[in-house]
């Protein structure tokens, strides 16, 4: 399957939203977090959002931060029928390419602790560095190389 990512716009926001709370809702409710749409859409509001295409089918989304520290992905959603494809992990270079072009020193994200994309991005060569109650904070560094 061939990936590309285009700019999102407001009309993909209620794509993203549905997406994430449909991906998400079991970990707030298991790390006992209430969802709120309200939060996810000023969240969406500030950031570089990019849907993940494959021809005109939209597979998810990544959101995305930075400051001086780092390139942050925000939310990475694939959709679950789309899983297991390399979608994930074509993202993860994308972003990591970004980084690079942008001269931040390293790409970060947060991941519950009990979320499987864990090993994805650890293959991805992103290393825990934290953990933050029900959450594990990873960074890997531009100036080091994976394949």
């Amino acid at each position: 399957m061939k990936f590309e990512w285009q700019a999102a716009t407001d009309d993909d926001l209620e794509f993203a939203r549905n997406l994430t709370c449909s991906n998400m809702l079991r970990y707030y409710i298991q790390h006992d977090l209430l969802w709120q749409d309200e939060a996810f859409d000023v969240a969406w509001a500030g950031r570089d959002n990019r849907l993940i295409v494959s021809g005109d089918v939209r597979l998810g989304y990544v959101s995305l931060s930075g400051d001086a520290r780092a390139l942050y992905i925000r939310e990475l959603q694939i959709g679950e029928a789309f899983r297991g494809q390399g979608a994930g992990s074509w993202v993860i270079d994308q972003v990591f390419a970004l980084a690079i072009a942008q001269r931040r020193p390293a790409l970060r994200l947060t991941v519950f602790e009990n979320n499987p994309a864990r090993a994805m991005y650890e293959r991805k060569g992103l290393q825990v560095v934290g953990v933050d109650e029900c959450f594990l904070l990873m960074q890997r560094d531009v100036t080091v190389s994976y394949r």
